[in-house]
């Protein structure tokens, strides 16, 4: 067990680690990453409209409530389908503005100048004008992927120009923003000079503008998102990553973000239209099937350690429960710890890859309602679960599957664990009691 323990360890340390530090601190995946999140309050807001707009009661429902709202969104459905097409049907503006800005941070530019940039970019590209209207086919999610290579571009564009004082400097005595927008003519020149072309070319030769070819491109790579294998690797690697303390989570995200995002856009589209809905693999599959209480689902375990017969144990359990019904469960991590921990790599592991297995195959049977709404990460699982599936009761039960399972994984080893600790416990007691001094008369 030790052999092998120091094997995983070297492993972990000289091949898994420097890969997934570099990957982390990798300036396109923090700015992909951090375009999302200054994107993710707005998505939240526009998928929270879906209840309103499709109330989950079936259409030939006789209660009157029911019937009442079912009524009131289709009489109403135009003006209530504004506020989600204005933040869901644009969330390529969003993102678009955020990774232009992040790496426009990274490079020392002005992130406002940056942003502004790559959401011109964008545009140049994505939203055709004919007939005196633009048109919104990919300001959705169909556009997420041309958004990230187009602002990458546009924001390394300026970023070259600056660093080979290609730009317009104006005298110390101009006024700092008027300086900055004199600084960005060139940029949005050669943006301009370079992708506008580049589009008429494509569309020339294939009839289909970028954001068009470039989703016809991937489309084999965004269906392979949305399969089980698929599943399995990212949380693998996610799993791994923790277990050698690099934020795995982060690295996993930011990598599935756009794909996350394209199949919600196009599973939102299929429930408008009264279709059956194409993806399973979504972030509300991620974050309340497999990590209920935190990386690793680890709020069952947070349970159990109520009830060990460690003291320390004990403790973090009651430090760590309460957290853990938000998916924060650094303190069980770090102070269990289950963090490079042997005795807990196997369910830490296995339980997120077990309950991935059941989430998907009961979607796949048509038992387990599928993801139409973005919600927060830190929903307890339950509630976050019914949310995200338009308030349908079969996530919650799922949900509870899942907590079982998770439960009867973690149990044998946490056991085991306790009774090494125990036994460790026992031995330091006696190494440090003083021996016994006969009592003087």
């Amino acid at each position: 067990m030790s052999s092998l323990y120091q094997s995983m360890v070297a492993v972990i340390e000289q091949t898994i680690t420097p890969l997934a530090g570099r990957l982390g601190q990798q300036k396109y995946v923090i700015a992909i990453r951090d375009g999302f999140t200054a994107a993710l309050p707005f998505m939240i807001i526009g998928s929270f409209m879906l209840v309103f707009i499709f109330p989950p009661f079936s259409a030939d429902t006789t209660n009157g409530f029911a019937r009442g709202w079912l009524n009131f969104s289709e009489t109403y459905r135009e003006q209530l389908m504004l506020p989600f097409n204005l933040s869901m049907g644009v969330m390529t503006f969003f993102i678009s503005v955020g990774i232009g800005a992040s790496l426009g941070r990274q490079f020392q530019l002005d992130p406002v100048m940056s942003g502004l940039l790559a959401f011109m970019a964008f545009l140049l590209v994505a939203a055709p004008y004919a007939d005196g209207k633009i048109s919104t086919q990919y300001l959705s999610g169909q556009g997420i992927f041309t958004a990230l290579i187009t602002a990458i571009y546009s924001t390394r564009v300026y970023a070259w120009l600056k660093q080979n004082k290609i730009t317009i400097r104006l005298p110390k005595e101009v006024p700092t923003g008027v300086a900055r927008s004199f600084e960005i003519l060139i940029p949005v020149v050669v943006v301009m000079g370079t992708l506008h072309p580049l589009n008429l070319f494509i569309e020339a030769q294939t009839g289909m503008i970028l954001p068009q070819a470039i989703m016809h491109l991937l489309e084999p790579l965004v269906s392979a998102s949305d399969s089980l294998p698929a599943i399995l690797l990212s949380v693998l690697l996610c799993q791994i990553f923790w277990f050698a303390g690099i934020h795995g989570s982060l690295i996993v995200t930011g990598i599935m973000n756009p794909f996350w995002m394209a199949n919600l856009s196009a599973n939102q589209a299929a429930l408008a239209a009264g279709a059956t809905l194409p993806h399973v693999y979504l972030q509300g599959f991620w974050d309340h099937y497999l990590l209920i209480g935190g990386v690793g689902s680890t709020l069952p375990l947070a349970f159990l350690l109520l009830r060990s017969r460690v003291t320390h144990l004990r403790t973090i359990g009651k430090m760590g429960v309460v957290p853990s019904f938000f998916n924060i469960n650094e303190p069980i991590l770090f102070g269990a710890p289950i963090i490079m921990n042997p005795m807990l790599f196997i369910p830490f592991v296995c339980v997120p890859l077990i309950n991935a297995c059941l989430a998907y195959g009961a979607t796949k049977l048509g038992w387990l309602a599928q993801v139409v709404s973005l919600t927060p990460w830190t929903t307890p699982a339950p509630i976050g679960a019914s949310w995200a599936a338009n308030w349908a009761l079969s996530p919650v039960v799922m949900c509870v599957v899942c907590m079982v399972m998770s439960a009867l994984m973690y149990l044998p080893f946490l056991r085991a664990y306790e009774r090494s600790l125990l036994k460790t416990e026992e031995q330091k007691a006696q190494n440090s009691a003083p021996l016994a001094q006969p009592v003087s008369q």
